[in-house]
Formats: C-alpha cells, sequence, structure tokens
C-alpha cells in the first residue's frame, strides 16, 4: 500500500463522504478521534481500530448503496474494491451491533456468511464505544443520549429506531466496558 492502513482509510472515507454527506463525514471524523484516544488500551490494534472507525458508515455513500444497509454495503466495497483487511472489513461490516439490524432486514444470515462477527470483543466493544458517543455533527456525547437521538431521528416504529431501541442495552454495557478500561489506566 505505500501508506498507513490509517492512511489510506481516512483517504477512502473522505472520498466517498465528505461530498456527499458532510454530515456523516463530521461523524465519521468524530469516531476516528474518540478511536484514536483509545491507542494507549489497544496496543498494537490502535491504527485498525481509527481505521474502522473512520469508515464505519462508508457504506451509506450513495453510490455504493446496493442492499441499503450501510454495513454490509461498505465491508463489500472495502473487500471488493479495495481488498481491506480482513479484520478492518468484519469491524466494519458488524460496528455497534449491526447483527441485530441485520436481523431486522432480514440480511443476518448474509451478514454473517460474508463477514463473521469479530471475535475480538475488546475491539467490538470499543468501536461501539467510539460509535455510539459521538454525535452526527461529530462532537463527544453519552451512550444514552445517542441511542434517543437515533430514535428520534429515525422514529422509534422505524427499522432503525426499533433495532436501535433493542440494542440499547448490549451498547450501554460494551460503553461501560470501555470506560471501565480506561478509568482502570494510569493518569
Amino acid at each position: 500500500m505505500g501508506e498507513t492502513m490509517q492512511v489510506w482509510a481516512r483517504c477512502v472515507a473522505e472520498k466517498e463522504l465528505s461530498g456527499m454527506l458532510p454530515r456523516r463525514w463530521a461523524h465519521s471524523q468524530g469516531v476516528a478521534a474518540r478511536a484514536a484516544g483509545l491507542g494507549p488500551v489497544l496496543a498494537g490494534d490502535a491504527e485498525l481500530l481509527v481505521s474502522a472507525a473512520v469508515l464505519h458508515d462508508v457504506g451509506y455513500a450513495p453510490r455504493l448503496t446496493a442492499t441499503g444497509f450501510h454495513p454490509l454495503d461498505g465491508a463489500r466495497f472495502l473487500r471488493d474494491e479495495h481488498g481491506a483487511d480482513e479484520r478492518l472489513v468484519r469491524l466494519v461490516a458488524n460496528h455497534s451491533f449491526a447483527l441485530l439490524e441485520a436481523e431486522e432486514r432480514g440480511l443476518a444470515e448474509v451478514l454473517v456468511r460474508e463477514f463473521p462477527v469479530p471475535e475480538e470483543a475488546r475491539l467490538v466493544d470499543a468501536l461501539v464505544y467510539c460509535d455510539m458517543t459521538t454525535t452526527p455533527d461529530g462532537e463527544r456525547t453519552t451512550a444514552a443520549e445517542r441511542v434517543a437521538e437515533i430514535a428520534r431521528r429515525y422514529g422509534a416504529d422505524s427499522l432503525v429506531g426499533r433495532f436501535i431501541l433493542r440494542a440499547e442495552p448490549a451498547i450501554v454495557t460494551a460503553v461501560e466496558r470501555v470506560e471501565a478500561v480506561l478509568a482502570a489506566q494510569p493518569r
């Protein structure tokens, strides 16, 4: 590649999101900034997390929309057009409990077959933490506020609203696990 995964990921995400979806790009940058702050607790996986964070919503790019399910569309794009690292692609495909939304959409079997949930729980939790504590504008927030914002934006009875409310306990638990690790770090 000639460049770090992180630089490549940022360039790809910026190209796909910044012009057509500037707010989604702002969110992705905020999520990546949160991920960069977790570097000390992730050791050798810090670059992978930041890369997944900046790319997690790339599937929203209009030209990439095939199924309408952004985790799957984004992961396929990264795999098929870029030959991206398998761990990265699986994190993007499964970010923020995407499997629960895939169930709502009738795409769970497809998602699991193509992109099994990563076994690295600390990375999965870390990406949930970064995504679910960042507003659509890239600012910091709490997981509870983020879930409520998503439910309001889409409507509690919508497919996304049902998914996010169903996922809320798992989201809050994942965020709490990351916060506990961060709190245990020496200052």
